[in-house]
């Protein structure tokens, strides 16, 4: 029990209550992934089998670490708790259960660049417009229906899906998905969303199932569950329904990820699902200083829709929050990279010691060129993961391949890759031969002669050839003996060895890399089995955090606010702070979306130890024109004794509030160019109509009675319009291609804009 001393009172108190159904509502930087593992360890101590406990969580780096801790704790026994990734699981139990839905136990998992290439083949197969139907569109669309259990049939049957896809334009959208459907299970294969809407189906229509895995998983913990969709949501209350023995571990404020499904709801409505619940509060942050702590709680308290909780730190005071405005986002870029530059030399730091934090990934590039002319070391966080290469995802397709005969995003793939004489016209044929027949395409390869003439069918015949040897050998050999084999003699190696140029190096070395990798997993000790379908599931069942293993050099990290989540820095810098960027322009149409950028600023904030910078740019190129920019409203909801203020241009007294600071700058904007530039050195800026600055606390505008978006297909400069929130306004000038027109409208109350006609949202008035 020595493990329960070094926890704090609420700490101790979550980790000892183990039956029953229990809340943890962790703060930021509160210990939470400590008393989990403890929760966990405190189980096995009490004497329950590892085997009945069942782990949840979003990333398999934080289910490694978990169970990295508990074996500290209880020993070996650790491996023998059902521990990962709910796609990770429940991949697992499908694997056994499969065969009750109709699908083979060697199933295919296609990531999401499998799902979007069948998509587009869907998509030119029925002769719709790729603009209109953008695989991306249809893809996010098919996985929100999947998350909220919508079937085929229930999409096509519901009248007001239907009504918004035709209204969209997009009718076909239902048909589009019986038909993804239909080919994915044809192929045997699950994209990640049927991994969690299979194992609903299995639990819902086979009790037996249910019961089985309700049986067996007598303890449940969930962590993230405010990043939990409905579909996740309804798995967990099913497999808990027995014993109700269920803890949950999340942050409401730090639940960042609507667009990809998850529903705070989740964890704002777990009181109600279970009345009897116990409730624990972790409220002192370990992380951060007391001026970071108090600035993300004076955030987040504007948001109206949040559990009640008083976090708080018994940390040094630290420095105070500086704010920086800049003339524009490359000065911007310039002032952070020498703040950077200046904090690591006079605090004895180093380069990895810092984070910068954007909205959107478009920003850093005004961060990189700053730090680059500053020789300072930067890594991109989240960039391209090494599995989504070309030439590691050209290998897997023949592993995929190997396995699965049916896959038919695989074979499409690698069919002519490297180079084997068989075009366009003859995988066509193939094609159209298999949905005539209603067989795979490895099917129709291995029967090439009755569909192929003699020059297509030899070369058809032989790869369908060595596609079964691929498999024989796969058979009674190790993971990376039979990844070599295929490497070697379908060709690939021989192929990226014979590319000489700077390109075809890296590429083979990459090949080499993935072949050692299979190597080290061939040869691991801590698994039963090691063989390569095995170790092709865990790949395809990484997520992107995991996929960014980093490769521990001094560097400033970049990354998207989004990515930063479950990170810490000493010192974070976030950048962009203006109106229309951070909150994002798109956020401010509903109460919901608007409090979702909170507690998105609310998670950047948090992820800083020591020091926090925040800055913004009065003006910054979008869509290639300057336009002036204004504070972000977040800004503004700081309390100003937090808070330091600097000027680029002109240093002001620090004890300055921001309010004082922005109508300062309010008034002075409104004054000539000359007198401008007494305060800051302001861009100039070629318009036919002056800019105004807008006041955030100005009266709305409130929308006629009856608003609706009009069809924009066939704007006209000169016409009028009304925007929800900007008002009435007349359209200036239009530019750019469909689907991605830009409007330059001016406001009769704000001034000009430049919007993005596909998101606009405007209302065409009758002149």
């Amino acid at each position: 029990m020595d493990y329960l001393q070094g926890l704090n009172q609420s700490q101790k108190d979550a980790v000892v209550q183990t039956e029953g159904p229990v809340m943890i509502v962790a703060g930021a930087g509160s210990g939470k992934t400590r008393v989990i593992t403890y929760r966990v360890a405190h189980l096995i101590q009490k004497g329950v089998d590892p085997f009945n406990i069942l782990v949840l969580t979003f990333t398999n780096k934080a289910a490694k670490e978990m169970r990295n801790r508990i074996t500290t704790v209880v020993g070996p026994e650790a491996k023998n708790i059902w521990m990962g990734t709910f796609h990770s699981v429940f991949a697992k139990i499908l694997r056994v259960e499969a065969h009750k839905i109709g699908y083979p136990n060697n199933f295919t998992i296609y990531d999401t660049d499998d799902s979007k290439s069948l998509l587009k083949s869907i998509l030119k197969e029925m002769s719709l417009d790729d603009k209109l139907y953008h695989h991306n569109y249809v893809y996010g669309r098919i996985s929100m229906a999947k998350n909220n259990l919508i079937s085929v049939t229930e999409y096509q049957q519901n009248e007001q899906i239907q009504a918004d896809d035709f209204a969209s334009g997009r009718g076909f959208i239902g048909k589009i998905y019986e038909t993804y459907a239909n080919r994915c299970f044809k192929a045997g294969a699950m994209d990640f969303d049927d991994l969690l809407f299979k194992t609903n189906v299995l639990l819902k229509e086979h009790p037996d199932a249910l019961n089985k895995y309700q049986q067996k998983f007598k303890y449940l913990m969930v962590d993230e569950y405010q990043d939990t969709n409905f579909s996740q949501y309804l798995i967990v209350k099913k497999l808990a329904a027995v014993r109700e023995n269920l803890c949950v571990v999340g942050d409401d404020a730090q639940s960042i990820y609507a667009f990809r499904g998850a529903n705070i709801q989740n964890i704002l409505n777990f009181q109600k699902d279970y009345p009897d619940v116990k409730v624990y509060k972790l409220e002192q942050n370990y992380r951060s200083t007391q001026n970071i702590v108090n600035v993300a709680n004076s955030i987040i308290a504007n948001n109206k829709n949040q559990l009640d909780k008083n976090v708080f730190s018994d940390n040094e005071e630290g420095d105070k929050i500086k704010i920086t405005r800049s003339f524009s986002d490359n000065e911007e870029g310039k002032v952070v990279a020498e703040s950077i530059t200046q904090e690591r030399g006079n605090n004895n730091l180093n380069w990895v010691d810092f984070a910068i934090l954007y909205r959107t990934n478009a920003q850093s590039r005004s961060m990189e060129e700053a730090l680059r002319k500053l020789n300072v070391p930067y890594k991109i966080y989240g960039g391209q993961s090494f599995y989504q290469r070309k030439e590691i995802k050209d290998l897997i397709a023949y592993f995929r391949l190997t396995f699965n005969p049916s896959d038919e995003e695989a074979f499409k793939r690698v069919i002519n890759y490297p180079a084997r004489g068989i075009g366009k016209t003859t995988i066509d044929k193939m094609i159209l031969a298999a949905d005539q027949a209603n067989k795979t395409l490895f099917d129709i390869a291995c029967e090439a002669n009755q569909h192929l003439d003699n020059r297509a069918a030899t070369a058809v015949g032989n790869f369908s050839i060595a596609i079964q040897s691929f498999a024989v050998v796969a058979k009674t050999s190790s993971a990376y003996d039979a990844a070599l084999n295929i490497a070697q003699q379908s060709g690939l190696l021989k192929d990226l060895y014979d590319d000489k140029s700077v390109e075809g190096l890296s590429r083979y070395e990459n090949m080499q890399e993935l072949l050692n990798g299979i190597k080290e997993f061939s040869e691991r000790e801590d698994i039963e089995d090691r063989g390569l379908d095995v170790f092709m599931q865990d790949v395809a069942l990484l997520t992107n955090d995991d996929n960014d293993k980093g490769d521990n050099k001094d560097t400033v990290s970049l990354m998207t606010i989004h990515a930063s989540k479950g990170l810490e820095f000493p010192q974070v810098y976030i950048v962009g702070l203006e109106e229309n960027l951070f909150p994002s322009q798109m956020a401010l149409n509903s109460r919901a979306d608007l409090e979702e950028e909170r507690r998105l600023f609310y998670v950047a904030v948090t992820r800083a130890e020591k020091k926090l910078h925040l800055s913004y740019a009065t003006s910054r190129f979008r869509f290639g024109t300057l336009v002036n920019c204004e504070p972000s409203r977040f800004l503004d909801e700081i309390e100003p004794k937090y808070l330091e203020i600097e000027f680029v241009k002109k240093q002001q007294n620090n004890s300055q509030s921001f309010g004082d600071e922005r109508s300062q700058w309010q008034s002075k904007t409104s004054k000539t160019e000359a007198q401008q530039g007494d305060f800051f050195s302001k861009p100039k800026v070629a318009t036919s109509n002056p800019i105004k600055t807008t006041s955030l606390l100005a009266k709305a505008h409130v929308p006629s009675a009856g608003f609706a978006p009009s069809d924009t297909s066939k704007l006209q400069v000169g016409q009028d319009v009304e925007h929800e929130r900007f008002g009435f306004g007349k359209v200036i000038s239009l530019e750019g291609n469909k689907p991605d027109i830009k409007a330059t409208i001016f406001f009769k109350e704000i001034g000009q804009k430049q919007l993005l006609l596909k998101f606009a949202k405007l209302r065409i008035l009758e002149n």
